[in-house]
C-alpha cells in the first residue's frame, strides 16, 4: 500500500479477516481505503493489478476470477522488484533459509555495505523499496511468496534444500519443487546461483539454470565450490 501510494496508485486495501490498529493507522495516514471482514468485488475487479498476500491460493474463487478478466495478480516482492534497482541477494529452502538469511544480512552489514533485511523475515520489501533505504537487500522468500513472481530477478540466489514441504498448497512434490526453482527463473549468466550439492534435486537444477552455479558442501571435498573441511570453510572456487 505505502509503495502503490508513492508511485501514484489509487490504493484500496481489503481484508476479509480483522485488521490490527496499528496498521489501520498508518492506512489512514496515507489516505488509503481500505475495507475489513469482507472482500468488495465490484471494487477489487475493476483493478489494473492486484497485489495479494501470499498466503491467499492461486485457486480461491475470486484469484481465478481475477486472472479470467485479465487482471494481473502478483506478490508484494514482485511489485517491489519492479520498482527498484537494488542487488537482491535471495533465500529460500525447505529449512535453514531464515538461519542463512540473517547471518548473510549480518556478514554484509558487518562489511559496510548499505544492506536491508525483507522478505519472510523482517521487514517488507515493497515498502523499504518505497522508502528508498538501501543500495543491497537480503531477502527471504518463501515458496507462497515465489509462486506470485514472474519478472522479479535476484542477483545472487541462493537454495538451501528441498523437503516434501507445505504440499498441502502445492499438492504434489513436482509443483512444490517447480516453486522453490522460480528463483532462478529470470537470472541470466550474470547472476549467480548458490546451491546444495548434497540435494540431488539442487544437483539437477544446477545443470540447467542459466546462471553461474556455485556449489556448497558440508559432507565432501568439491573440486570447485565451497566446503567445509574439519572447521574449515573451503573456497575452492572463483566467487563472482
Amino acid at each position: 500500500a505505502r509503495l502503490g501510494k508513492k508511485l501514484g496508485y489509487e490504493v484500496f486495501l481489503s481484508d476479509k479477516g480483522k485488521l490490527a490498529d496499528k496498521y489501520k493507522e498508518v492506512l489512514e495516514e496515507l489516505g488509503v481505503e481500505y475495507e475489513e471482514g469482507q472482500h468488495t468485488e465490484t471494487k477489487i475487479f475493476t483493478a489494473d493489478i492486484v497485489v495479494k498476500s501470499p498466503g491467499i491460493p492461486d485457486k480461491l474463487p475470486m484469484i481465478v476470477g481475477l486472472r479470467e478478466r485479465g487482471i494481473e495478480v502478483i506478490s508484494e516482492i514482485e511489485f517491489a522488484g519492479r520498482h527498484t534497482d537494488a542487488k537482491m541477494y535471495c533465500i529460500t529452502g525447505s529449512n535453514g533459509k531464515t538461519t542463512t538469511t540473517l547471518l548473510l544480512y549480518h556478514i554484509l552489514k558487518e562489511a559496510g555495505y548499505d544492506v536491508g533485511l525483507a522478505g519472510n523475515v523482517g521487514n517488507s520489501l515493497a515498502a523499504r523499496v518505497a522508502d528508498n533505504l538501501h543500495r543491497v537487500y537480503v531477502v527471504e522468500l518463501s515458496s507462497f511468496q515465489l509462486d506470485g513472481m514472474f519478472r522479479f530477478r535476484c542477483d545472487t540466489a541462493i537454495l538451501t534444500n528441498i523437503t516434501p514441504d507445505h504440499l498441502n498448497r502445492h499438492h504434489t512434490m513436482e509443483a512444490y519443487i517447480e516453486a522453490k526453482e522460480r528463483i532462478a527463473e529470470n537470472q541470466t549468466k550474470a547472476d549467480v546461483c548458490v546451491l546444495n550439492y548434497e540435494d540431488d534435486e539442487l544437483q539437477k537444477f544446477g545443470e540447467k539454470t542459466a546462471a553461474q552455479v556455485l556449489y556448497f558442501s558440508s559432507a565432501r571435498k568439491l573440486e570447485k565450490g565451497i566446503y567445509l573441511d574439519g572447521t574449515k570453510i573451503i573456497c575452492a572456487a572463483d566467487v563472482p
